[in-house]
């Protein structure tokens, strides 16, 4: 059994934490590091060389605590205290509270209110998160870690079941990002979706490259069917908004669900009694369809989708640096990790321009042989003749 938790008064434990901290009263008017929803927190809360002593650094921390604004910060708060009794090293608090407030963070944007509520299903989502910014397969298990550390705390004061760490989640090293669906298997997964809210969010995914969060927060009004767009005001990555476009396909499946969706609702997709869609519908819903075609073993996830859209784009020869604004990517190397070229691609593109080489095409001092000019030229009046054998 799990027991409601009592809610933890932080400013009373502050003063009291303070007040035993060698009797010195830390400076706190400086410290404004917090873990907004608009600004990811940044690589050191603090760094040891700007204070003389620990205990001010570690008051500073709690501080930092209180002053979050998301579920699960008092036992956050509670986790710190602990570990500074354990006598763990002044970083290691610092990094552990770097890294699980950002995990509370998610779980905020998620509308996770509960820290009592957290499931297997919350951390699988959050790895994909973290793995959808671009970070390295290690830095995202070790903010897991981190994670599981806070976890382990919580199942000990019988805040959460432990059951939420028995099956824990096991990241390889090296670890890629998701990859592209195979074509095939992209209209396989079309196929087998036929309700109307399903198949324009699948869609809208495939066609546009959003992230699932993105797509959650967008409002109707977001939308410009005429124009084939849609308006992201707040990145999730960036916050920086960015415009992206949809095709023929995805507009009519838009429609559909726009003459059927109720109305009164403000954002484009809902769930079942409520105003939004929340992020493990959404992928609970995609794992349904996946096994209804038959795709499950293959491992396909929600981000795929985005990795698909982006896979084909590059493959279809548009730009890098088009792609990166699409994507709504800083950093150019990101875009490029998340569209490598298929080994199909590659290849044809190989055979394709060795021909245009071979037929003396490209433009240069190089020309083939006369031998070579023979041996094509006796090639071609061969393939001719097969095809007149043929009609």
């Amino acid at each position: 059994m799990v027991r409601e938790s009592s809610p933890v008064h932080i400013s009373e434990v502050l003063s009291d934490v303070v007040s035993h901290l060698r009797g010195k009263k830390p400076n706190l008017s400086s410290f404004s590091s917090t873990f907004s929803s608009a600004q990811r927190p940044r690589r050191q809360l603090l760094t040891l060389s700007e204070y003389s002593d620990e205990d001010e650094l570690f008051a500073r921390v709690l501080r930092t605590i209180a002053r979050l604004d998301m579920a699960g910060k008092d036992h956050l708060y509670l986790h710190a205290l602990d570990m500074y009794r354990r006598n763990c090293k002044l970083r290691a608090i610092m990094n552990c509270t770097r890294s699980v407030g950002m995990f509370l963070q998610f779980l905020k944007d998620r509308r996770q209110t509960q820290i009592e509520a957290v499931t297997r299903a919350d951390l699988e989502a959050f790895v994909e998160h973290e793995q959808d910014r671009g970070l390295k397969p290690l830095s995202v298990r070790t903010y897991l870690e981190r994670v599981y550390t806070f976890l382990h705390f919580l199942i000990e004061e019988e805040v959460v079941s432990p059951e939420i760490v028995r099956r824990r989640i096991r990241l390889r090293l090296p670890q890629q990002l998701p990859r592209a669906m195979e074509p095939d298997d992209v209209t396989e997964l079309l196929s087998v979706i036929g309700k109307r809210r399903d198949r324009s969010m699948v869609l809208v995914l495939l066609r546009t490259g959003m992230r699932i969060g993105e797509l959650l927060e967008t409002r109707v009004s977001d939308i410009n069917l005429k124009e084939h767009t849609i308006t992201i005001w707040q990145g999730m990555k960036n916050r920086r908004g960015r415009v992206v476009y949809f095709s023929g396909d995805a507009l009519c499946a838009l429609r559909a669900w726009l003459r059927r969706r109720d109305a009164a609702k403000p954002v484009l997709f809902y769930g079942q009694g409520r105003n939004s869609l929340t992020y493990q519908g959404a992928r609970v819903m995609f794992k349904k369809y996946l096994s209804k075609a038959r795709l499950s073993h293959k491992g396909y996830t929600l981000h795929c989708l985005r990795h698909t859209y982006a896979s084909e784009l590059l493959n279809a020869g548009m730009r890098l640096e088009c792609l990166q604004q699409l994507l709504g990517h800083d950093n150019i190397e990101i875009t490029r990790r998340y569209a490598r070229l298929t080994d199909k691609t590659r290849k044809e593109e190989y055979f394709r321009a060795m021909a245009k080489i071979e037929k003396g095409e490209i433009h240069g001092s190089y020309r083939l042989d006369s031998e070579l000019q023979t041996i094509l030229k006796e090639k071609e009046l061969l393939s001719s003749y097969r095809k007149e054998l043929s009609i």
